[in-house]
Parts: structure tokens; sequence; C-alpha cells
């Protein structure tokens, strides 16, 4: 039997021990699999308790079970659900007991939700949002992931490709008749108007700001500075943990440290850098090498320096942390003057400067503050945001190209814009995984966890 036609079968809850475990089975089998080890067919949609029994007939657990007859299901396909103890010898009984069942076998990652998308219960912007929502780790990351996967792209889509193909039915009409006289024209300026509309939806979505996909990674900020400045103490500070080692000693750090922070909904990653400056040491050597790396990555920068210490600009640009020459605080580098416990330095704050006491935590609120703030002016509005992926953004920039094209073409001869039109449609279909989307559904599905 294919792959595609077995029944599979996988724990859907989370790692065990736990209170429940949840352990789902779909495919045509599935009924078989709930009446070998539950006795019966329970009634559609509503759980019952039973004692499981493996093909010996010795109880694996006292459960409860579900049985979504296809197509009504999640995956349109036959679903069984058993809710048993989750303990691990419980469980491992209860696997062992499917798999003896023939045409069974245990589930790869994703495959739940691909079976769902290949019997037309999700296009693929909802399973893309489902596999967002998954892995969210912040609340505007999960109110985002949720939207697509409530199909705010999807429906989109769906009605520009069936407005796309209403136009492209005129236009074509118009060819048909051609021998009619005035019948192309009556038939070409409405198809026009149409496909203008089209073209200045989509040219509108893909003109605001795309991050939207960036705030499915997070905004990136590295804190770097010379040795002994205080940054891995500040990164301890922002992350409420000890997440990098204290010493006097320079050098200490070695490599990149991350830390992934919550702030007011954004996510954050925050890396903690080697000291910057010139060493004999190879391993430290590569240390700095890779701090001005990713430096030169973050979207921002906090340069640390000690309180009365002056900023060294040299050392700044050899981050490459802009591409100007002369590298000035407040926008993608921000000065972080440390140890102001300790004195050193007085009179008012300049702009794009933060005073801080990274042992003691004074100025740390402010900062954080004005982290949050950056944030939301680095991610903009995104609560109608459309595109969350550059998959996304690419296609629907070749079925806006399409139409502009194919508006360009109508007047030299309909069969080149009706060309375009059917180009701009087969845009939208593989956006919505519904025609020739093979190369890029292993890429998607097999980020899932198994038993999704």
């Amino acid at each position: 039997m294919h792959p595609q036609d077995q029944t599979i079968f996988a724990l859907s809850s989370g790692r065990t021990p736990s209170a429940i475990a949840v352990v789902r089975v779909s495919g045509s089998q599935a009924g078989l699999v709930l009446t070998t080890l539950a006795g019966q067919l329970p009634a559609p949609r509503q759980a019952s308790r039973r004692l499981l029994r493996d093909g010996a007939g010795q109880p694996i657990d006292d459960a409860v079970v579900l049985w979504f007859p296809g197509p009504a299901s999640a995956t349109g396909e036959d679903v069984a659900e058993f809710h048993v103890h989750g303990g691990r010898a419980v469980l491992a009984a209860l696997l062992a007991a499917i798999s003896n069942i023939p045409n069974t076998r245990a589930a790869e990652p994703g495959e739940f939700t691909r079976r769902a998308f290949e019997n037309g219960k999700l296009d693929l912007t909802e399973a893309e949002g489902l596999d967002d929502l998954i892995h969210a780790d912040t609340d505007r990351q999960r109110r985002q992931a949720l939207r697509q996967l409530q199909g705010l792209l999807g429906d989109h889509a769906r009605d520009w490709r069936e407005r796309i193909i209403e136009a492209s039915a005129l236009i074509e009409a118009g060819i048909d008749f051609s021998d009619e006289g005035d019948v192309p024209a009556e038939l070409k300026a409405p198809a026009v108007r149409a496909i203008q509309a089209l073209h200045d939806e989509i040219s509108k979505v893909l003109a605001a700001q795309g991050q939207a996909e960036r705030l499915r990674d997070g905004l990136v900020v590295a804190i770097a500075g010379e040795p002994n400045v205080g940054k891995s103490t500040l990164i301890n500070q922002l992350a409420r943990r000890e997440v990098a080692i204290v010493s006097p000693h320079a050098g200490t750090t070695r490599d990149v440290i991350e830390v992934q922070l919550d702030l007011d909904g954004y996510p954050v990653t925050v890396i903690d850098t080697a000291g910057i400056r010139e060493t004999n040491d190879p391993v430290e050597q590569e240390g700095v090498r890779r701090a001005r790396a990713r430096a030169g990555d973050a979207d921002l920068v906090l340069w640390l320096v000690e309180s009365g210490q002056a900023v060294d600009p040299e050392s700044m640009r050899s981050l490459r942390i802009s591409g100007d020459e002369n590298v000035s605080p407040g926008g993608s580098v921000w000065i972080v003057r440390n140890k102001i416990d300790l004195g050193g330095r007085e009179g008012p704050v300049p702009p794009g400067e933060f005073p801080i006491s990274a042992s003691r935590g004074d100025g740390i609120p402010e900062l954080v503050e004005a982290l949050v703030m950056f944030a939301a002016n680095f991610f903009g509005t995104t609560e109608g945001a459309l595109v969350t992926r550059a998959r996304q953004r690419d296609l629907l920039r070749q079925a806006s190209d399409s139409l502009r094209r194919s508006l360009e073409l109508v007047e030299e001869g309909e069969e080149l814009a009706a060309e375009e039109l059917r180009a701009a449609a087969y845009s939208l279909g593989r956006l919505l995984g519904r025609v020739d989307v093979e190369d890029v559904l292993g890429a998607i599905f097999q980020k899932f966890c198994i038993g999704k």
C-alpha cells in the first residue's frame, strides 16, 4: 500500500508523562483501529469511556475515545482519538497495539495537516498560519497567526482569483466573437476596469510595509562594545536570569549568546557578543569576528561604554552596523552608558544615549520601554497585514506584474492579455496551494511537529 493510503497515528498532545495524552489516528483503517481496541465504534463526535485492549486481549487503559467519520473531520478522512492517561508505559502499549494493525504506521511531521490540506480542509496560507500559531512565542505572533489560520489572506486570494477568471472570460469571449463587430469592445471595457481594480488592490497590499513577515522571526538586538563594559550583566538584566557568565577578566565571552524576550508582545532576540578588541588569542579572535558579523546583521545595536568613557567611532564602524561612513547614535545604534553608579559623567543625557547601571538595575526600565517603542515602530501596525511570509509576497508580486502586463497588452491583442491573466490566476493558485505546489509542500509541512 502506498504510504499516503496508509492509516497514520501519533501522539498529538504534549510530552509525557502528563495527566492526559491524546493519540490521533487518521485514514481508512481508523474505524478498524477503534473497533479493535475499544470493542465498537462510539456515536460520531461523542466522547465515550472504554476499556482499551490490545490484540491479545490484554487491557491497556481506561480511556475516552472519539470517532469522526470522514469527510466531516479535521483531515477529511476517518479520524479516531484516544484520550488516555499520560504515562509513558500506557502510551507505549497503545502505540504498539495500533502499529500491530495492518496498514497503519507512525505519522511524519505535519502529515495530519498535510492530509487536511490535500483533502481541501484548509488552503496553504491557512496551513502556514497553523504552523505560525504552533510556533508563536508572543501574543502578537499568536494573533497574527490566528488571523491567517482563519483565512485572512486566503479569502482575499480566492476572491482575487475568481475576479481574474471572470475578467479573463470576458477577454477570451472577445477573441471568440471577434467577427461580431462591436461585441469585443463591449466586452473589453468591463474587463479592463476589473483588471485595473484588481491590480490596484494587490499593489496596495504589496506597498504596505513587509514587517508582518518579520514579526514571525522577531527583532534582533545586539549588545556590543569593548571588553568589560558590562554586556553580559546587561543581558542578564534583560533576561531576568543568568544566561551569561559575568567576570572582571577581559575575553570571558568567546561566543555569541542569544536570549529570546517577549517585550509587550513583540518577539525580541537579544545577543550578547564578545568584547571588540585586538587580540592574539585565536579563540577570542573568532569570537570578535562573530560579534562583528552578528552586530552587522542586527536590527538594533546597543553599544555599551562605561559612563565616563568616550565613544570610539572607529570601533563602532568596524562592526559595519551602518551603510553610512558616519554612524550616528539614535538610528540603528544606541549608546548605552553603563556603571553610572560609579560616577564619571555629569550633565544632561544626549539624545540617543541611555545611562544605566547593569549591576544595580538603574535605568533598565527606561531602556526596556525604549526597546518596546522601537519594536512598535519597527513592526508598525500588523493587525490588518495580509502577507506574513516571503513566499506569499513573491507570488502576489508575480500576480500583480501579470495584471500590469495584461493592461499594457490588451490594446495590442486580446490573446496576449488573456495569457497574462492566466499567469496571474496561476500565481494566486500557487499561493493557495491549489496548483503546482509540490516543490514547497515538503519544506512547509516538515517544520510541523509530529502529531499535527
